[in-house]
């Protein structure tokens, strides 16, 4: 039975969204009601659609009878994580022709890493990326040829771009299709050893890329618990992927046959037939309820405190931080994942994964299992785990019991009693803050300000011996407004360092710290950012600032009247605007909504 906190949340989410879902829904009813989309073409448009096709994929495509699903791919082989996607397209046609249909290349999206744009200029276009994502994939849908569709990608903007594009075809069935994480490379202890000791000038550039080159060194999905990891767990609990298929490492006889499995499900699901099953039914508000307490439940990425919002509101559903808040104080947390602990996604999917995981959160009535998945069953379908028999994917049983209590535990001894996420608020704005891998220590800080503009300035600052004492750094004029709100994930070793010297240091910023936040409380996407008038502008140095995780507080020790009679810092932000391509974003940044909203240039509302 579901937990009765859990259901009063979800009914005042559904009834806060009661009027844009209904608008949603009934617009997917009506783009479902011509079916196959494809007889509503005209001669000519068909003959283009399918002029490429082989013969017999053309006779098919003539009728109404047979589905024709689309692939949209994020493919890339600068990703390490979507090199694996090359070979996709032709294990997916040839699996759809077995099972009676025709499936085609309907377009690839654009798919940045922001592993190689960390504390670059390109690091300015991360999030803006994930809604040209989203548009990309409705081009591509755009052309009414489809009654199902494959979505292929992981990491961090694009599997929320993905769905984001696929929730405006939502009429349609849609099933994600993973990659699969690389092998375990170099412990995510000695890598963050090694990162710090360069920071402090006491490794060189050649031993550190060496590290670096240990820990990411294959095809495959980076192995910490960050965004792009967090997405995996995400589509599962949603019911968007196959059960067990997440983290299933790349190139193995069992990927591929997951992948042909996923076919199959997406012709079984198409809009033509008995089974239907459109995305939109899927995706409700007890699906998003439950992806968020999967992400408490395992202390993933800070960045789907956004994500989720432009996925919940292109469904139609309205989300804010305070449901993150009390959904994170009802969950508790059952991981340890880099950076919340040493083990990486191997090791989690070793000791049960998220079969173990989705059958603690039901039996502890945390997770809603009367939801609709792809696998025409509930989510009790997903306390499963896949196996290779025969050549072909069969589901069995999930463990019980974890194989590593370190890594993976049970509802009844977690890590903690509730989930790494908290929300801050004071005369300072809205942020969100994860604890999930913080020491009850680092808690609460108070301290003076730094206030710098830029990440490389306060690296200066650091190397130029300027910080030498407890402090509260803060960052503004990272917003979405400001430059696109970059991850910040260069700030880390340089904290830590301080941290290590036996400071208290906390960080305030409108930027992102991504799914690598680590061990200093970092109160992120403060909201109204410094550009559109938030307080964090007129922060001096030396203003005491109070970031309270236990109380959910984030106070700058100043009276009202004192911060209404300062100007804010407007500083001249022209230098992060152009290079990189940055000034092709001119008007994003003009339209972007704030955090809270989704930080999306999509109109969702």
């Amino acid at each position: 039975m579901t937990n009765s906190k859990i259901l009063q949340i979800t009914k005042k989410i559904k009834d806060r969204s009661s009027k844009t879902r209904m608008a949603y829904e009934q617009r997917m009813l009506s783009q479902a009601q011509n079916k196959p989309r494809r007889m509503q073409l005209a001669c000519g448009n068909l003959a283009h659609g399918f002029a490429a096709c082989a013969a017999n994929e053309k006779n098919t495509l003539r009728t109404t009878e047979k589905p024709n699903v689309a692939i949209v791919s994020a493919y890339n082989e600068m990703l390490s994580a979507h090199k694996p996607y090359e070979a996709f397209p032709e294990i997916i046609k040839n699996e759809a022709l077995m099972a009676g249909g025709v499936a085609q290349f309907a377009g690839g999206t654009p798919a940045m890493c922001d592993g190689v744009t960390q504390g670059q200029e390109g690091m300015d276009l991360s999030l803006f990326s994930r809604d040209i994502i989203a548009q990309s994939t409705a081009i591509a849908l755009s052309h009414n040829m489809f009654d199902a569709a494959l979505m292929l990608g992981i990491c961090d903007k694009i599997v929320p771009g993905l769905l984001i594009g696929s929730l405006a075809f939502g009429h349609l069935p849609v099933v994600f299709v993973p990659g699969g994480p690389m092998a375990s490379g170099l412990a995510n202890k000695e890598k963050a050893k090694i990162r710090q000791l360069y920071a402090e000038g006491k490794a060189t550039r050649e031993q550190l890329l060496e590290a670096e080159a240990q820990s990411y060194h294959s095809e495959g999905t980076c192995t910490f618990y960050g965004t792009a990891n967090s997405n995996q767990m995400l589509v599962e609990i949603m019911g968007l992927q196959l059960p067990g298929s997440s983290f299933v490492q790349p190139h193995t006889p069992l990927r591929e046959a997951l992948t042909r499995e996923a076919t199959r499900r997406a012709i079984a699901m198409n809009s033509l037939g008995k089974d239907y099953l459109p995305l939109w039914k899927i995706v409700d508000e007890r699906a998003i309820v439950n992806a968020i307490v999967g992400l408490c439940a395992t202390g993933g990425s800070t960045n789907h405190t956004i994500h989720l919002i432009a996925i919940a509101r292109a469904a139609g559903i309205l989300i804010n931080w305070s449901d993150f808040h009390e959904i994170s104080a009802l969950t508790p947390l059952l991981c340890r994942i880099y950076p919340n602990g040493e083990a990486d996604i191997n090791h989690f999917h070793a000791a049960g994964g998220t079969g173990f995981l989705i059958r603690e959160l039901l039996a502890a009535g945390l997770i809603h299992q009367d939801v609709k998945t792809i696998t025409g069953g509930d989510l009790s379908s997903y306390v499963q785990e896949a196996f290779l028999v025969e050549n072909r994917v069969q589901w069995k049983s999930a463990t019980a019991l974890s194989h590593d209590t370190n890594v993976l535990r049970p509802v009844s001894a977690p890590f903690q009693n509730h989930g790494g996420l908290q929300l801050l608020e004071g005369n300072i704005g809205r942020a969100v803050l994860k604890t999930s891998a913080l020491k009850d220590e680092h808690l609460i800080v108070e301290a003076p300000a730094k206030v710098f503009t830029d990440q490389d300035h306060l690296i200066r600052a650091y190397k130029a011996g300027e910080l030498t004492g407890d402090l509260v750094a803060v960052i503004t004029h990272e917003g979405p407004g400001a430059c696109g709100m970059p991850e910040l994930h260069k700030l880390t070793p340089t904290l830590g360092l301080l941290q290590d010297k036996g400071f208290k240091v906390a960080l305030v910023t409108d930027g992102r710290m991504s799914g690598a936040s680590g061990k200093v409380p970092a109160a992120i996407h403060v909201t109204p950012e410094a550009t559109k008038g938030g307080m964090i502008a007129k922060i001096k140095d030396g203003d005491i600032i109070k970031v309270d995780a236990k109380a959910g507080t984030l106070e700058v020790k100043v009276s009202a009247v004192e911060l209404e009679r300062r100007n804010p810092n407007n500083p001249d932000l022209n230098y992060k605007h152009f290079g990189s391509g940055r000034e092709l974003f001119a008007m994003a940044r003009k339209c972007v909504t704030n955090a809270e909203d989704g930080a999306s240039i999509l109109g969702l509302d």
